[in-house]
């Protein structure tokens, strides 16, 4: 069997760009030009585009062309972080200890060795949690304005398999999942795994568009809408009470179920209500401890409508059963002592002095970000390509996270992500000017 005419160029245009014939950041012919000079069609061009941009060598920017890619892996969903200097700092992912966790965890760990009921953290605990320990997360929940049963709530092993448990319960391979045109990336690569048509709803700087979102359910069968109302990432807001009343208002029009990821809203201090709060029974609530207490303590919930429970309960067996008896009995007791609470007003003293920290070095620049979160979205000049930009940090031992990794559309924003919580805050600042240096220092 012949393969088909356009693979040909494919390989061409690879081996050049591998061999370094045609240098990183190179605009390539347009679609069309492309179709004139290799007498093909422009559909048969536009596929060896998206060939190349599959393999990673190429990125194509809406309105400005299809460029070379910077191979060195410091950009996109899953970057390197083997950097080739010592590390200076990690900005692309949030680690945040507060002094003194070290000693919370050796004294939880004594005070379970000596309890009465150390032997049940050997026995399997039913699918979701027992009734006792999915009672204390749903008290804890009460502070987060969702009064709900014990039953009701799930435990799994961090808010990722929450995640991945409703939408494998509650959607089929094809179904339409919209969410931002920036988001979380996780929902990007359980969207893949799932098999289900991602469609991106535009952003303006309150939120999303939701004249789209209502555009988009009206001209297509939208299953769910994932959204992070409550200190976005990677954009910080906060949805107002009245654009909560209209995304439920359109998900109950089109019958859509709502997702919501609660992962950053304990940084807001006067959060509205949550979605769930509006609309019980269309709406999965997940979060977890991962930012509020250690990215190491996988300890997630999912709060289901009662029509869905049973299917997501199954979904959860089927996968990996839920979180583990000893996470569980450390993630309960601290949130009964109030340990949790007190950590997450840590946080947001933290995550409040270190966006002061932020402002003050990124003075004039384009800038986004929540008052009180440790994420920043840092716009870049046109010329500044942010898989570049990445490349060039990486040299200087700092390590970003580039704007394509939250896409789950073709707009790729010249844009990074910097995530503030896991230097150390004296650091933190330096770090900061250094990365604003090195970027400044870029040739158009």
């Amino acid at each position: 069997m012949r393969p088909p005419s356009y693979k040909p160029i494919v390989d061409e245009f690879a081996a050049v760009i591998r061999a370094g014939t045609i240098p990183t950041g190179a605009r390539l012919p347009t679609h069309r030009e492309l179709a004139r000079r290799r007498r093909i069609a422009l559909a048969t061009a536009t596929r060896v585009y998206a060939e190349l941009a599959g393999m990673g060598l190429v990125v194509g920017e809406p309105g400005r062309g299809t460029f070379v890619r910077d191979r060195s892996g410091y950009d996109g969903v899953e970057p390197s972080r083997d950097l080739p200097v010592p590390r200076v700092a990690d900005l692309s992912f949030n680690q945040p200890l507060a002094p003194g966790q070290a000693d919370l965890l050796r004294r939880a760990l004594r005070e379970l060795s000596t309890s009465g009921e150390v032997e049940s953290l050997l026995r399997q605990h039913p699918p979701g949690g027992r009734r006792s320990d999915r009672a204390v997360v749903a008290t804890y929940l009460l502070d987060r304005g969702i009064d709900t049963a014990p039953a009701n709530v799930l435990l799994t092993s961090g808010t990722q398999q929450a995640l991945d448990t409703v939408l494998r319960a509650l959607t089929r391979p094809g179904d339409v999942l919209a969410a931002d045109a920036l988001t979380y990336p996780g929902i990007t690569l359980l969207a893949a795994a799932h098999g289900l048509d991602l469609a991106p709803i535009p952003v303006t700087p309150a939120g999303p568009d939701l004249d789209a979102l209502d555009r988009l359910c009206r001209t297509r069968p939208v299953r769910a809408i994932y959204t992070i109302p409550t200190v976005h990432n990677p954009l910080g807001w906060v949805l107002d009470r009245e654009r909560r009343a209209r995304l439920v208002a359109t998900a109950r029009a089109h019958d859509c179920l709502i997702v919501e990821d609660g992962t950053y809203a304990f940084l807001e201090p006067a959060p509205p209500p949550p979605l769930w709060a509006l609309a019980q029974e269309r709406t999965c609530y997940v979060a977890g401890l991962s930012k509020n207490v250690a990215t190491g303590l996988r300890f997630g919930f999912a709060v289901v409508p009662g029509a869905h429970l049973r299917a997501v309960t199954r979904s959860l067996r089927t996968a990996a059963w839920g979180a583990p008896g000893l996470v569980t009995a450390l993630a309960t007791g601290w949130l009964a002592d109030g340990t949790v609470a007190r950590l997450e007003q840590s946080r947001r003293a933290d995550a409040a002095a270190r966006q002061d920290v932020a402002r003050a070095a990124l003075a004039g620049l384009d800038v986004t970000a929540h008052p009180t979160s440790y994420l920043v979205w840092l716009g870049l000049e046109p010329h500044q390509r942010p898989d570049h930009v990445a490349a060039v940090l990486a040299a200087e031992g700092i390590l970003v996270t580039t704007a394509d990794a939250f896409a789950t559309g073709p707009w790729r924003p010249h844009a990074l992500r910097l995530a503030l919580g896991t230097p150390p805050l004296d650091e933190l600042g330096p770090a900061l000017h250094r990365l604003r240096a090195a970027i400044a220092a870029i040739p158009p």
